[in-house]
């Protein structure tokens, strides 16, 4: 018959596990990473959405700026609807601009087709006219605009556009054009 004894050395061998406070003590420590991760990725998240609205009024209004541009300096003439409102004679060609305040958009129209949208989501928009030598054009009024239809030389609009969506608050842009002069536009001092 074989019979076994433990060694003094070795002592008999314990489940191992967890006790209740390490398994607490974990999970909260847990849980203040994952909510770090948590805030992380949402902050990223807005972050990337807000620099997207950012990026396409950038490039919306990059693109509508160099249109009005090139139809600026190439007009022989211009008339003044409204304050908000100018038809451009481009190569014999009415281009009309203008600022849709229903629809919030800056609109582009050549001749009497389909307008094409040019900077959408404007929260204020204004045209400014100027003279020859720089002094500035009122446009308030029906005499007024007959006055800029035949002074105009300069040319300059301002806009401010407004992005939003769900998860980031409100990114605004606003736009100051250069002074666009009619280069073709016959007028004197």
């Amino acid at each position: 018959m074989t019979t076994t004894t433990l060694s003094p050395t070795r002592k008999p061998r314990r489940l191992a596990g967890f006790t209740l406070a390490e398994v607490m003590i974990s999970a909260a420590i847990s849980s203040f990473i994952l909510a770090g991760v948590m805030s992380t990725f949402l902050f990223l998240g807005r972050s990337g959405a807000n620099i997207q609205n950012y990026t396409d009024m950038e490039s919306e209004a990059r693109k509508a700026l160099e249109i009005f541009a090139e139809d600026t300096r190439q007009a022989s003439s211009i008339t003044w609807n409204t304050k908000d409102d100018i038809t451009l004679t481009v190569n014999s060609v009415a281009v009309e601009y203008y600022y849709d305040s229903a629809t919030k958009k800056f609109l582009r129209k050549v001749g009497g087709g389909t307008p094409q949208s040019l900077v959408t989501k404007i929260t204020s928009f204004a045209f400014s006219a100027y003279t020859i030598t720089g002094a500035t054009l009122p446009l308030t009024s029906a005499a007024e605009l007959t006055t800029a239809t035949k002074s105009t030389k300069q040319l300059q609009v301002s806009l401010e556009a407004a992005r939003n969506s769900r998860t980031v608050a409100i990114a605004s842009n606003t736009l100051l054009s250069a002074r666009f002069i009619l280069r073709n536009k016959r007028v004197t001092a």
